[in-house]
C-alpha cells in the first residue's frame, strides 16, 4: 500500500511537471505532421504516417523516460527532502518503486495519448490497422520501463546531469548491441572475443523491442518471440531495480 500511494503521488508530481506537456505537444506534432511527410515522399505514404508516428512515440517517450525519471529521485536528494521521508515508516525500497510505478502510469498515459493520436492519422489516411501495430506499441512501453528503471539507477548515486548521459548513452548502446556480436564473429583475438561477447550478453538489447520493420511492411511476430521479448523484458528490468535497490539503501545521506 505504501508503495502504491508513493506512485500515485508520483503521478500526481509528474503530470504537473511542463516538460511532460511540451513533449507531448510536440510528439501529437510530429505524428499529425507524418501526414505532410507522407505528401512529400514518393514512397508508400502510409508507410510513413506508420513509420514517423512509431518513431514520435518511441523517441518522446524516450525523452519523458529520461528526463522525469532521473529528477524523481535525485530532485529529493538535492533538495534534502529525502531526509524527511526516509524519516517517515516509509522503507528505501518502497521509496523507490514508487516512484518507478508512478513514472510508469504517467508514460503509459503518455503513450495512450499519442497512440490514439497515431490511430486516428491511421485511420484518416486508411493505413492498416492490425494486431502487429498494437504489440509494436506494447514493445515501446516495455522500452521505457527500461529506460525509467536505467535512469532511476543512475540517479541513486550520481547527479541528474550525468544521470542522463549514462541512461541516453545505454539507450543508443542498447540498439547497437548487434554489432558487438559482429565484432565477436570477425575479431582473431580470444581476448577480444571474450570482451564483446561478454557485453553482448551484459548489456540490454533494446531491439529485442524494436517492431517498427514489422508493422511497416505488415509481418507478424512468432508467439514464442513475443513471450521471450515480454520475459525478457521483466527479468532484466528486475535485475536493474534490484540493484538500485541495494545501492540506495547503501548510500549515507547525513
Amino acid at each position: 500500500m505504501k508503495v502504491l500511494a508513493i506512485a500515485i503521488n508520483t503521478f500526481k508530481e509528474t503530470i504537473r511537471d511542463k516538460i511532460l506537456y511540451n513533449l507531448l505537444f510536440f510528439a501529437l506534432l510530429m505524428i499529425g505532421s507524418s501526414y505532410l511527410l507522407s505528401e512529400l515522399s514518393l514512397t508508400d505514404h502510409q508507410k510513413i504516417i506508420v513509420d514517423v508516428g512509431l518513431a514520435a512515440i518511441s523517441i518522446f517517450g524516450v525523452m519523458m523516460a529520461i528526463f522525469i525519471g532521473i529528477g524523481l529521485v535525485s530532485k529529493e536528494i538535492e533538495k534534502k527532502t529525502v531526509y524527511t521521508i526516509i524519516a517517515k515508516p516509509i522503507s528505501r525500497y518502497q521509496f523507490l518503486l514508487g516512484k518507478y510505478f508512478g513514472l510508469l502510469i504517467t508514460l503509459l498515459l503518455n503513450v495512450f495519448i499519442m497512440t490514439i493520436g497515431q490511430v486516428v492519422m491511421m485511420y484518416l489516411n486508411k493505413a492498416s490497422i492490425n494486431l502487429i501495430y498494437f504489440q509494436a506499441v506494447l514493445f515501446i512501453f516495455i522500452e521505457l520501463a527500461f529506460i525509467t528503471a536505467i535512469a532511476i539507477l543512475f540517479s541513486t548515486f550520481t547527479t541528474a546531469t550525468l544521470s542522463a548521459i549514462l541512461t541516453l548513452f545505454l539507450f543508443i548502446i542498447g540498439h547497437l548491441t548487434k554489432y558487438l556480436e559482429f565484432f565477436v564473429k570477425k575479431s582473431k583475438s580470444e581476448f577480444i572475443k571474450g570482451f564483446f561477447k561478454g557485453l553482448y550478453y551484459f548489456l540490454p538489447n533494446l531491439e529485442n523491442f524494436n517492431l517498427k520493420g514489422y508493422v511497416t511492411y505488415n509481418i507478424s511476430i512468432e508467439p514464442s518471440y513475443f513471450i521471450f521479448a515480454i520475459l525478457y523484458g521483466i527479468l532484466y528490468i528486475s535485475a536493474i531495480l534490484i540493484f538500485a535497490i541495494i545501492i540506495f539503501q547503501r548510500r549515507d545521506f547525513k
